[in-house]
């Protein structure tokens, strides 16, 4: 089974904490962590004036006993570690941002947090946008093209070469 996750960073030095969050998630993995390159993206739906984000995708083999919500919570402590903190807007710049694309054929749909207006789901799976997202496709080609994603008929490949979206990467290895 692979869990997916995807990395994003928009704040500070987004090469050397993508890189130190990637080497961090192997300690989540049964199995060496598959890694895709990094990604140059301009901002996608976020706040005007948002610097460019460096994204990547690594697939890890979660652990005995892990659940999409244990790694979530994971995920979480580690973005907090890096000093990121509760967002007063949505898609704002941050230092670290890591969403669980997947997590093998996993299927969630999660009920709403408490306290936050009904409105925001704890986890839900697939990502609900990632099969519309060059900077998610893109480096999650590189990894797992044949990949089909939960609710989708259609290989990462595929959907990559469908897309149609005016989203521009660079490959910054």
């Amino acid at each position: 089974m692979l869990a997916i996750i995807a990395l994003g960073s928009n704040l500070g030095d987004s090469r050397a904490i993508i890189l130190d969050a990637m080497a961090r998630l192997q300690k989540f993995s049964d199995e060496p962590v598959l890694k895709s390159s990094l990604w140059q993206t301009m901002p996608v739906d976020c706040p005007p004036d948002s610097p460019k984000f460096l994204n990547a995708i690594i697939g890890l083999a979660p652990r005995k006993n892990e659940t999409p919500e244990s790694l979530l919570k994971k995920l979480q402590g580690l973005e907090k570690e890096f000093g990121r903190a509760p967002k007063k807007v949505q898609n704002e710049p941050r230092s670290l941002d890591l969403d669980l694309i997947a997590f093998g054929n996993e299927v969630r749909l999660a009920a709403p947090k408490e306290g936050e207006g009904g409105n925001t789901p704890e986890l839900v799976l697939p990502h609900p946008r990632a099969h519309l997202r060059r900077f998610v496709l893109q480096p999650l080609s590189e990894i797992a093209p044949d990949l089909i994603l939960p609710n989708q008929t259609k290989t990462v490949w595929q959907l990559l070469a469908e897309l149609k979206t005016d989203e521009v990467l660079t490959n910054v290895v």
